[in-house]
């Protein structure tokens, strides 16, 4: 596949990005050689590969749920710069 010239304009104007002609050149042979090589990963036989999320098994370490004792109202709120009664007093933001 060809890069044309309109197409790196179109790219240009999605990233918002000015190009002089020599850029232009340029990055409509990078394009290709990316195109080219997407081509090349095509061709690679993929019909006994399993689809996978990611090329790393994840794991989330779990720990027990236990039940301890919190703060209290008291002790929550003692470094609050305004409170009212047992809450955070904060400025309104919504009219």
């Amino acid at each position: 596949m060809k890069i044309t010239d309109k197409e790196v304009d179109y790219v240009a104007l999605l990233g918002r990005l000015h190009l002089e002609p020599e850029e232009k050149t340029k990055y409509r042979a990078q394009l290709d050689d990316i195109l080219k090589y997407m081509d090349k990963l095509g061709e690679v036989p993929t019909d006994h590969v399993e689809p996978m999320a990611g090329t790393v098994e994840l794991y989330t370490p779990m720990r027990e749920d236990v039940v301890r004792p919190s703060l209290s109202i008291e002790e929550a709120l003692s470094n609050a710069p305004a409170r009212t009664g047992t809450s955070f007093r904060v400025p309104k933001v919504i009219e």
